[in-house]
């Protein structure tokens, strides 16, 4: 790969790199710290879901995001880095089409998240935490969630310029209340981080990498390609459609859980706001947005079915992940976190 200096910022511009998950991770952080060795050409063997992929892929696309400490900015663009990411991304998508089912009726498909199942089928964290979530599930749960969340919202701004008309209007519109409606104190991620700090978390930016497992990374990579490729514009707008449409029951139980565990105001005020920001962004976001869009391209409705059923897809396999581990009386991350100070 192409060896550029690597400066050392004061004080750092990012969080630090985490330990590897395997060859393919370690591959790619040792050359962020500068090792003159080649790449890995061959990924035919790793395992699209595995942790070491996954890591590796999160690693490429944090580049684009607040990058790491002590890495020089301009592995960003690595011909070689970006090599290898294309292939790790072709792992990764190959085997979600393979598992999602395809189709092209968005109306159907978006009607479908709206539906409320009558009762838990025993596979929804958000009912789970709900009704008998205990403190170091919830503490879990918000570590799970940390890699997005504190830059939430970022990955689909990608899709902004690749829009028209009506869709960028209306996404414009949605991005702009994630992002606080010009107040820094709302952003949502800002939100999430107070919500840590709430419940006795480190907020830092990147802290808790180490200790996500490959379905949560997942869930953030999927965004991250998305984004980033013009070709899955529509399957990026698929994904966010299924997080604003599913995003307010879900928020709404939460906000619950945490009323019930005791928790402090900043971790309620997280998740009361998406109850009631996305119950009105679902409404733009299926008219508007995906509506705009299909209106100017009628050929990508089967990608935003894509994005839409792939969402789901890594939603339910980070959530078998935890769930499984909970009712093990096991942890769910890959480092357990110390006991909350006051619990």
């Amino acid at each position: 790969m192409t060896t550029l200096p690597v400066r050392v910022a004061a004080p750092p511009a990012g969080p630090a790199l985490p330990g590897a998950r395997g060859e393919l991770s370690a591959a790619v952080i040792a050359a962020l710290r500068g090792a003159r060795r080649p790449l890995p050409r061959d990924l035919s063997g790793a395992d699209p879901w595995g942790a070491d992929l996954q890591l590796a892929l999160y690693l490429l696309y944090e580049l684009h995001y607040q990058g790491f400490a002590d890495v020089d900015d301009r592995y960003e663009w690595d011909p070689e880095l970006l090599r290898l990411r294309a292939a790790a991304e072709d792992r990764f998508l190959t085997a979600l089409r393979r598992e999602v089912t395809p189709g092209d009726d968005v109306g159907g498909t978006l009607a479908g998240l709206l539906l409320e199942p009558v009762t838990d089928d025993g596979n929804s964290i958000s009912h789970f935490l709900h009704r008998q979530g205990t403190w170091w599930q919830v503490r879990e749960y918000t570590v799970l969630r940390s890699p997005y969340h504190l830059k939430e919202a970022d990955p689909h701004v990608w899709v902004v310029p690749r829009l028209r008309g009506r869709a960028k209007a209306a996404m414009v519109a949605i991005e702009y209340d994630e992002y606080g409606a010009g107040r820094a104190e709302a952003v949502h991620a800002e939100l999430f981080a107070a919500l840590m700090r709430d419940l006795g978390l480190d907020s830092g930016y990147g802290r808790y990498l180490d200790a996500a497992p490959a379905p949560a990374l997942a869930t953030v990579n999927l965004m991250s390609l998305l984004g980033l490729h013009r070709s899955l514009r529509g399957a990026l707008v698929g994904h966010f459609a299924a997080v604003e449409v599913t995003s307010s029951p879900g928020s709404r139980r939460m906000a619950a859980a945490l009323r019930r565990l005791g928790a402090g105001p900043a971790a309620v005020r997280f998740h009361d706001e998406h109850v009631e920001a996305d119950a009105v962004h679902e409404q733009v976001v299926r008219h508007e947005v995906v509506g705009g869009l299909l209106e100017d391209e009628p050929g990508l409705a089967a990608d935003v079915v894509f994005g839409i059923r792939a969402t789901s897809h890594l939603e339910e396999r980070l959530a078998r992940w935890t769930l499984a581990a909970w009712r093990a009386g096991r942890s769910a991350l890959c480092r357990p976190l110390e006991a909350s100070p006051d619990r």
